[in-house]
């Protein structure tokens, strides 16, 4: 499958970046579609089957994570799919994503050795 058969959705609320990520993300032969806030992603999802979606964790009505959740919980086939971006390292939502991915990581650790989850 060529890359230009791939398409990406880009939701950022911060025009000038979503426009420069869509330029750079084309430039490679990507298919880009822009959103500018939650609400039009959702809507966009119910007609457009993008290949792969990158969310700002800071958008005005609701972060990207909560985004991620209810696009993953309605449409299922999106999980591992979607990465959050920010330019804001210290985030609370940032702390709360890397929190919940060293919490997976030591289960299945802890799996892997045979411990109790396991």
């Amino acid at each position: 499958m060529s890359a230009a058969s791939h398409t990406i959705l880009v939701v950022d609320d911060e025009a000038p970046l979503r426009r420069v990520l869509e330029r750079t993300l084309s430039r490679q032969g990507l298919r880009v579609i822009g959103a500018g806030s939650a609400e039009t992603a959702y809507e966009l999802l119910a007609t457009e089957q993008p290949d792969a979606l990158l969310l700002d964790i800071h958008l005005p009505t609701m972060s990207g994570l909560a985004l991620y959740l209810a696009i993953v919980h309605r449409w299922p086939v999106f999980e591992g799919r979607i990465a959050i971006m920010t330019g804001d390292a210290e985030a609370d939502e940032v702390r709360e994503v890397t929190d919940w991915l060293t919490s997976v990581f030591r289960i299945d650790e802890e799996r892997a050795r045979g411990g109790a989850g396991a």
